[in-house]
């Protein structure tokens, strides 16, 4: 891919998402978060452990994970037949450095339960303070590395971090331990499924890669996908925030060249792969909890739109699976 025109050096998703993290510590009674210091300082904010966290605070979540280069929303559908009543609404000038730079959850941080002093424990971090540790390959490919004094990272976690992992990202980023926020956001929460369901672009990129496809080419990037109320259960909850996006994900790219826009409406749906059609809590199951058997074409939106700034011309491929996602969302019995 060529680096230099997907990700600018001179943006920085720490410096560019820090207002939006001070809003988050400011607003905390308003957004329903707990804001706690750690013995050196570390700020951590619970959005949806021991907190009832806010969909507000989801949304904010989700912009700092975007390195503070995305506008997230929440949208009130007004058809007449909606696919589902709340849809989030995701846009980026700046495709690749939002996404994969910073929101994609790439950061693998866990800890043994003789380090913690009870059970393992184990996450995966997103957000702008990955660029400033560049623990991942992906960094390399990108030629992108953030260079600032702060930093935010977030762990789709249902428990706070013990302080060996927070000294572990402290250490990776080269930060004080006052310079550095962490927000939990379980995925059984309300704050966490938004701010999963906000990755439908992200995922569009990250697919993008995987085909191999010079991302040097993406422009710009929108989409939307409907907003499922968590489950209580945490496999049925990411089966969820998943079945959102690969199922009823819509996603318009801007790309350089035709041909790259007839490729990806063809290739990036994710109807193309193996495992499409069934649940995504279902087929995580039915491959022991395993995220490495899952076909990785899958991770992908239902639909995409693909422009060419070369021929003006715009390319369609896959389709929502509404049927799908009414069986798995709507109680039994409930109206079509």
């Amino acid at each position: 891919m060529s680096s230099s025109s997907a990700t600018p050096a001179a943006l920085s998703v720490n410096a560019s998402s820090e207002r939006l993290v001070a809003r988050l510590i400011d607003d905390a009674a308003r957004l329903h978060v707990d804001v706690t210091r750690t013995e050196g300082g570390t700020v951590i904010v619970d959005a949806g452990v021991n907190a009832q966290g806010s969909a507000e605070a989801g949304v904010l979540i989700a912009r700092i994970c975007m390195g503070g280069l995305g506008r997230v929303a929440r949208r009130f559908a007004l058809d007449a037949q909606p696919l589902w009543p709340g849809f989030i609404e995701v846009h980026t000038s700046n495709p690749v450095i939002a996404c994969l730079a910073s929101q994609y959850a790439g950061w693998s941080l866990s800890a043994t339960k003789e380090q913690t002093g009870g059970k393992k424990f184990f996450s995966l971090g997103s957000g702008p303070a990955r660029a400033l540790a560049c623990k991942e390959p992906l960094f390399d490919e990108l030629g992108y590395r953030d260079r600032h004094d702060r930093g935010a990272l977030v762990m789709e976690v249902d428990r706070l971090p013990p302080q060996v992992v927070i000294d572990k990202v402290l250490g990776d980023c080269g930060l004080a331990p006052q310079n550095l926020v962490i927000a939990v956001t379980p995925t059984q929460s309300v704050a966490g499924t938004v701010q999963v369901v906000a990755r439908v672009v992200e995922v569009a990129l990250h697919k993008t890669h995987v085909l191999g496809v010079d991302l040097g080419e993406i422009v710009e990037g929108s989409g939307s996908a409907p907003l499922p109320p968590p489950a209580p259960d945490g496999i049925q909850a990411m089966g969820r925030t998943n079945d959102a996006i690969l199922y009823g994900g819509r996603v318009h790219l801007t790309v350089k060249s035709d041909a790259v826009a007839k490729r990806l409406a063809a290739e990036l749906p994710s109807s193309n792969a193996r495992d499409y059609g069934r649940p995504f809590a279902e087929i995580f199951t039915s491959f022991n909890y395993d995220f490495y058997q899952i076909d990785p074409a899958l991770f992908a939106p239902a639909e995409v739109w693909v422009s060419s700034l070369e021929s003006g011309a715009t390319y369609h491929g896959g389709k929502v699976d509404q049927p799908l996602l009414d069986a798995q969302w709507k109680a039994a019995g409930a109206a079509p």
